[in-house]
C-alpha cells in the first residue's frame, strides 16, 4: 500500500511538473509572438501574470532589444512599464535597447529608456556610436547633451566620429567635431575618420576631415 501511495505521489509530481513546463513554454511563445506583432496589450497581460520581462529568446535576445530592433514600439512601451525590467539588458552582440533606439532615430523611446536607467555610456560600443551611424543628427546632439563621451572607443578602436564618417553622416560629423571629437585618432586598423570616409566613397567628407587633421 505504501509503495502504491509513493508511486501515486511521484506520478502526481510529474504531472504537475509537466503542466508547469507546458504553461511556461506557452507563455514564452505568447510573449515573443506579442513582441514581434507589436501587441502591447498582450505583453502587458503576460507580464501581469508574473512573467519575467527580462526573458531572452533562444538566441539570447531580451524582449526589449527585439522590440527596438524591429520597431515594435507598443510592445517596448509595455515592457518599460514593468518595474522588474532591466533597461540595459544586452543581446549576445552587446547591443542594448538604447543603442538600437538611437540608431533608428527614436528619441522619444530613447528618453524613456534613460528615465528608466539605461546607461548613456558603457564599455565598448555605445549608444553614441549607434546614433552616429544613423540618419538623425539630433539624436547625436541629444546624447552629447546628456553626457555621452564624444570619443568613446569601441573594442576595435572606432569612435563615434569614425562611424559618422563611414556612413556619410555629415551633420553628425559637424556636431561631434564641435563637441571636441578627436579627428586625429586612429583605430586598431590604423585608420582615421578621414580614411574611413574615403573607404566608403565619401570623398568630400573625407577631404574636409583631412583638412582638420593635425591643426
Amino acid at each position: 500500500m505504501r509503495m502504491l501511495i509513493k508511486h501515486f505521489r511521484y506520478i502526481s509530481y510529474l504531472l504537475v511538473l509537466y503542466g508547469f513546463q507546458a504553461v511556461s513554454a506557452g507563455t514564452i511563445d505568447e510573449f515573443f509572438t506579442a513582441i514581434k506583432r507589436d501587441h502591447g496589450n498582450t505583453v502587458e497581460s503576460v507580464l501581469r501574470g508574473g512573467f519575467d520581462p527580462n526573458t531572452v529568446d533562444e538566441q539570447g535576445n531580451p524582449g526589449l532589444v527585439i522590440a527596438l530592433r524591429i520597431g515594435s514600439y507598443e510592445a517596448a512601451a509595455a515592457l518599460l512599464e514593468s518595474p522588474r525590467l532591466d533597461p540595459d539588458a544586452a543581446n549576445p552582440l552587446g547591443e542594448t535597447a538604447l543603442m538600437l533606439a538611437c540608431l533608428r532615430g527614436q528619441q522619444s523611446m530613447a528618453e524613456r529608456l534613460i528615465k528608466r536607467g539605461a546607461a548613456v555610456n558603457r564599455k565598448g560600443w555605445t549608444p553614441l556610436h549607434y546614433a552616429a551611424s544613423g540618419e538623425d543628427p539630433h539624436i547625436v546632439a541629444w546624447l552629447l547633451d546628456r553626457g555621452a563621451h564624444v570619443d568613446a572607443t569601441a573594442a576595435n578602436g572606432n569612435t563615434p566620429l569614425m562611424m559618422a564618417a563611414q556612413y556619410g553622416a555629415s551633420a553628425s560629423v559637424e556636431i561631434l567635431l564641435a563637441k571636441g571629437a578627436d579627428v586625429n585618432r586612429l583605430n586598431q586598423s590604423n585608420l582615421s575618420a578621414a580614411d574611413m570616409a574615403t573607404q566608403s566613397g565619401r570623398d568630400s567628407l573625407a577631404a574636409m576631415l583631412a583638412r582638420r587633421m593635425n591643426r
